[in-house]
């Protein structure tokens, strides 16, 4: 070949095979530099420049602090601002319930504030079908006088029974107190509450206290904690104070000296990260509870000297009327021997009595009851089980136990002539009697309540709706509710707005918090408070002699002031000293307040009250119950047995129970989840639009189930489709659905991700709430495609 020839033949060889080899050689390089890197963030930060990309104003850094008001904790927070407008939440530390903890809803709470698509930015009117959320904008004065004009019609008519108000005002407080006696003035008692945990907590400890006081956990001072499915660390009580309880009790000193014992059928974060992990069929809870009374009955390992002197109902008893009545000792002993509470919970007998054992033996041993967060009513059946079991110990009023308070001392006027919480008719009780046409509403009043979502009845309150002529929401947030309504009159948020916070969930001591709006309201809203107190005043006459204040503020000041009255109150709080140190509890301290005006200026200030101090002890002031002394509630615990005993029956038509459960990232009840949270779900829990089922890997393989399968779960009320997630954790003919999906409402953030466990609920009832055991509900599954 000729040497030209040949050199030409290698050129072109090298720009076939080499050259590719060159450009694949060069790119892998490029990236394996910092130049591609550099050169993204170089965009990006350019990107921040482009004048439609809303920026943060330059400006001075400020705080404000306040109270977060999405759950019931009753958090503290600073909001941090820049030129006055707010950009972060944090947990506040000189707060006596959270010293610096926050939850993921608490801290996103900005995205409640800014997301437009969220809200109701002025009152409105409906034009179009109900739910589609088709509104326009009216003014304040047409929107008030169209609903003075609906309320003077049905007084004139005699139809004031035909008016009716659902709460979903935490129960002690202003804002609740305000709405029943508007509603009395208007001669109307179908006042309505929304279920929670409070509620059933206070009709326990009515019956067995005989006090209207929150339930109180010195859970920091307790040495074993046995915990019948609370969600400890998934946003129960108050999400801060049980994130820092859970890391003193994981550190040192008190570390590997308190017992955290977790009963629930799921292995959720709580459960899995417990000492010990109780796994008892859903619902049985209860029954579980007295299974640990029998033992520590028959082993003598209860305190003789409480039980004796202090406690009524414990031996068989005779009343007035000459009937006779079985004692708390009889049923326990002859109804729930291990054996047969093992066959009712799935729990070993043997697992039943090591762990009555460990309970009775414990220094300071406390007993919870309540599912998840508490955004829901509990069993009145398994609370009374379980404070029997705190009872027992005698671990009553003293450090490390339940401790017996009386109220919150607001001013006594105004708080007395409102009912006691869970009296008033339950609202899924309001949905099944319009339902079923026992009664008939004209105009129906939601204030921060979602009901047509977040009621565990299978469906049946949204058709309820359908019913009524005129509905009128409060809500700032475009809920499901809402969108049903014909007339919207929107709150402000909290983050807007003054309103009181009393005693949070399961806090030890008796608390009083007052929120300040961090910044002025963003849109044409009103405080509900001062638009009900403003209504009173167009109604006139026996309406407006019972509101009889210039403006909510007015009404939250008269009830707090008497706070200077009480003994031993603070409102300023010591971050480098617990709250709950010992030395607290033991002496009553002298207010900090020289005067009424000077504690408002403080609460004023996101301020509270307090009073750290309690007097221990079995002493005779006590309780307040008819006999003087703690009741075990023996005819209730035995009809509430029987009951459960049907419950648990086995159904072949649904032989798969489902259960929901909570997820500390996502809201579960009124208030909307800020949108970023459901970026931080994992891909076991949602996928596109779907949601996923739990199922135990024996009852997929049942239903010849694989991982990421379509399933219908169906019940009487209806049927949902999910994704299925094989999960180990999940009990054995059980499957599992989470709380916070499902939304037809609020944003295009919210709407058609997953569905949502309520709209199936159906079944049994909770002996004295009545409310649906949304805990515990007959399914059947079947595969399907997408």
């Amino acid at each position: 070949m000729d040497f030209s020839v040949k050199k030409l033949t290698d050129l072109v060889a090298f720009n076939r095979r080499n050259f590719i080899k060159l450009l694949i050689g060069g790119a892998v390089g490029i990236n394996a530099t910092p130049l591609p890197w550099k050169l993204m963030d170089d965009v990006a930060i350019w990107t921040q420049n482009w004048p439609w990309v809303p920026v943060p104003a330059r400006g001075a850094f400020n705080h404000s602090e306040t109270i977060c008001t999405l759950c019931p904790g009753g958090c503290g927070i600073t909001v941090r601002k820049v030129d006055g407008r707010p950009v972060k939440i944090e947990g506040r530390a000189d707060y006596p319930v959270n010293p610096g903890g926050i939850c993921p809803l608490g801290s996103g709470g900005l995205q409640l504030l800014y997301t437009e698509s969220l809200r109701f930015t002025g009152p409105m009117k409906r034009v179009g079908a109900r739910g589609t959320g088709d509104f326009v904008a009216i003014s304040w004065d047409e929107a008030m006088q169209t609903l003075a004009d609906r309320l003077a019609e049905l007084k004139r008519n005699g139809k004031s029974e035909a008016l009716a108000a659902i709460d979903g005002n935490r129960p002690h407080s202003s804002m609740s107190l305000l709405i029943r006696k508007f509603m009395d003035a208007m001669g109307s008692s179908m006042y309505a509450r929304m279920p929670s945990l409070e509620d059933t907590y206070a009709t326990v400890n009515r019956l067995m206290f005989g006090i209207d006081a929150p339930m109180a956990y010195d859970l920091e001072h307790a040495d074993l904690i046995l915990s019948f499915g609370c969600g400890l660390i998934e946003g129960w009580g108050a999400p801060g104070r049980m994130s820092n309880a859970w890391s003193l009790w994981r550190s040192e000193p008190l570390k590997g000296k308190v017992k955290i014992i977790q009963v629930e059928s799921r292995a959720s974060n709580t459960a899995s990260k417990a000492d010990q992990w109780i796994a008892a069929k859903p619902g049985t809870e209860a029954a579980l509870a007295l299974g640990i009374a029998h033992v520590m009955l028959k082993d003598g390992l209860y305190d003789s000297n409480f039980v004796a002197n202090h406690t009524f109902g414990f031996t068989d008893w005779t009343s007035p009327d000459g009937k006779s009545h079985r004692g708390f000792k009889n049923i326990a002993l002859r109804d729930y021997s291990p054996d047969v509470v093992s066959k009712t919970t799935g729990v070993d007998a043997g697992q039943i009595l090591s762990l009555a054992r460990a309970f009775a033996r414990a220094r300071a041993p406390i007993a919870l009851c309540g599912k998840g967060k508490g955004s829901l009513n509990g069993s009145v059946f398994e609370c009374l089980a379980v404070q029997s079991l705190n009872a027992l110990t005698g671990n009553i009023n003293k450090p490390g136990g339940v401790l017996v308070h009386q109220d919150v001392p607001l001013q006594a006027r105004y708080s007395a002539e409102a009912k006691g919480p869970g009296e008033p008719l339950t609202a899924a009780g309001l949905g099944e009697a319009l339902t079923a046409d026992k009664i008939s509403v004209e105009t129906l009043l939601l204030f921060a309540a979602n009901p047509a979502h977040t009621l565990p009845d299978g469906g049946g309150f949204r058709k309820a709706l359908k019913k009524i002529p005129l509905i009128i929401s409060f809500s700032p947030f475009r809920d499901e509710s809402s969108l049903m309504a014909d007339l919207i009159l929107p709150d402000h948020t909290y983050l807007e707005k003054m309103d009181d916070v009393v005693w949070p969930v399961g806090l030890q001591y008796p608390f009083y918090g007052l929120t300040q709006p961090v910044l002025k309201p963003l849109y044409d809203t009103r405080a509900t408070g001062d638009v009900l107190i403003q209504l009173a005043e167009i109604m006139g006459g026996r309406v407006t002699e019972s509101l009889p204040w210039k403006n909510y503020e007015e009404l939250l000041k008269e009830r707090a002031l008497n706070l200077f009255e009480a003994e031993g109150g603070l409102t300023s709080h010591d971050s480098s000293r617990p709250a709950w140190e010992p030395s607290a509890y033991r002496k009553v301290l002298k207010s900090d307040c020289t005067s009424p005006e000077e504690l408002w200026k403080k609460l004023k200030a996101g301020g509270f009250w307090y009073r750290p101090f309690q007097r221990f002890g079995w002493h005779e002031e006590l309780f307040k119950t008819a006999s003087g002394k703690f009741e075990f509630c023996t005819d209730k615990l035995e009809k509430a047995g029987a009951d459960l005993a049907k419950t648990l029956e086995n159904d072949r038509d649904y032989p798969v129970v489902m259960a929901p459960y909570e997820l500390i990232n996502l809201a579960s009840s009124w208030a909307p989840s800020p949108p970023y949270l459901y970026k931080t779900l994992f891909d076991s829990q949602i996928r596109g639009k779907d949601c996923f089922a739990e199922i135990n890997p024996q009852t997929a393989g049942e239903y010849k189930l694989k991982q990421g399968d379509y399933v219908i779960i169906e019940s009487s009320a209806g049927k949902v489709k999910a994704l299925v997630n094989i999960f180990a954790g999940a009990m054995p003919g059980v499957v599992y659905l989470a709380f916070g999906f499902g939304h037809t409402g609020y944003s295009d953030f919210h709407l058609n991700k997953g569905v949502n466990p309520n709209s199936i609920v159906a079944g049994p009832r909770d002996f004295l709430t009545g409310m649906s055991a949304w805990w515990r509900t007959p399914v059947r599954l079947s595969k399907t495609k997408a």
